[in-house]
């Protein structure tokens, strides 16, 4: 096949390129640039998409012996991305940006392009693991728990997915891919993994928020809407917060609170101790299935944090949404995070937090 390495400058995606060409594949790779100046995204070896970064994934390409091109998608990358992320804040959500880069960009922009010029497939170092069955290519979790990937992946489709691979999937040890690269000479072999969001360089989430929205004077209230507390913003925090909220009111118990709830329109924060975080029942729009719609009441597994423990639940499905009745209560699920639902180690679609209840 003609495969289209997508190479992120880390030791994850150099390995995968590396393995499809010993497979005998057509290999190109290409490294994304998804900043105008790639100086103002994280620098070093922290991110994803640094000058550094592509750097070392054309060295990677060199060491392999495959062409290499830099593919400019910094115009969609802000659109789809970064203002997704703000426009999300302001809405008193919380959302996940690696998960949307990669249903906007990685697996939508980049095949969209990779298939206009010819390939046949995007090879990328996610750990999770793609099986043939029953006409349908599946998601599964990867071998190594620890290391899987498939709650971020859950977003794709598909059309997506029968145009992936991932290489990296049945490996149990990052240590061996490592040794791997070392030993095909890839200069990347030691470098750190990436980690914090790649266009918010100083890892001040806050702060960033506060230089794109705008400080705003707004108070904490408690369950009973009494004032406790005075912040700068509402688009700071998130459901399910304890630290950096700064009351000015204790706890009557003196026990911790936690953030409740977010109401942007009266740039309110509600707190409260951690119990009330507790809820049983999800509701989540924009579904989307990995191999075909699951409409009505099944029995599976949800995630809601991508490392998060997988919750049993009865999912029922729908063309606009789906609805979580979890077995047991869980704490601090945040609208705007996904819902990835899975039969067993087997993704079958995910959604998008909208609200919750009790």
């Amino acid at each position: 096949m003609r495969v289209l390495a997508a190479m992120s400058g880390g030791v994850d995606s150099a390995v995968a390129a590396a393995r499809m060409v010993d497979a005998g594949h057509d290999v190109t790779g290409v490294h994304l640039a998804l900043s105008k100046n790639p100086q103002t995204y994280r620098s070093g070896a922290r991110g994803c998409c640094s000058l550094e970064d592509s750097h070392d994934a054309r060295r990677a390409a060199d060491v392999l012996g495959i062409p290499f091109y830099v593919w400019d998608f910094s115009d969609r990358f802000a659109a789809d991305v970064v203002d997704d992320f703000l426009a999300e804040y302001a809405a008193g959500r919380t959302p996940n940006p690696c998960l949307r880069c990669n249903e906007k960009i990685k697996f939508a922009a980049v095949l969209e392009r990779g298939i206009a010029l010819g390939f046949d497939a995007i090879a990328t170092g996610h750990y999770a693991v793609l099986r043939e069955a029953d006409g349908h290519t599946q998601l599964w979790r990867s071998a190594e728990a620890a290391k899987d990937q498939s709650y971020v992946l859950g977003v794709l489709d598909q059309r997506q997915l029968s145009r992936c691979l991932f290489p990296l999937g049945h490996d149990t040890a990052k240590a061996d891919v490592r040794a791997e690269a070392a030993a095909r000479g890839l200069y990347l072999a030691k470098k750190p993994d990436s980690h914090d969001i790649c266009f918010i360089p100083s890892g001040d989430t806050a702060g960033f928020l506060n230089r794109h929205l705008g400080a705003s004077d707004g108070e904490f209230v408690d369950s009973a809407g009494e004032v406790v507390g005075a912040h700068t913003g509402s688009h700071q925090f998130t459901v399910g917060q304890r630290r950096g909220l700064h009351l000015g009111v204790p706890a009557a118990d003196g026990r911790p609170r936690y953030v409740l709830g977010i109401e942007p329109a009266g740039n309110r924060v509600v707190v409260g101790p951690h119990e009330a975080l507790a809820v049983s029942v999800i509701d989540g729009i924009r579904p989307s299935w990995a191999e075909q719609p699951v409409y009505g009441p099944w029995r599976g597994l949800v995630q809601v944090r991508a490392h998060g423990e997988p919750l049993p639940a009865t999912i029922d499905g729908r063309p606009d949404g789906i609805t979580v009745a979890l077995d047991a209560p869980a704490h601090g699920i945040a609208p705007g995070q996904a819902v990835v639902c899975y039969d067993g180690d087997r993704v079958v679609g995910s959604a998008t937090i909208a609200s919750t209840g009790r």
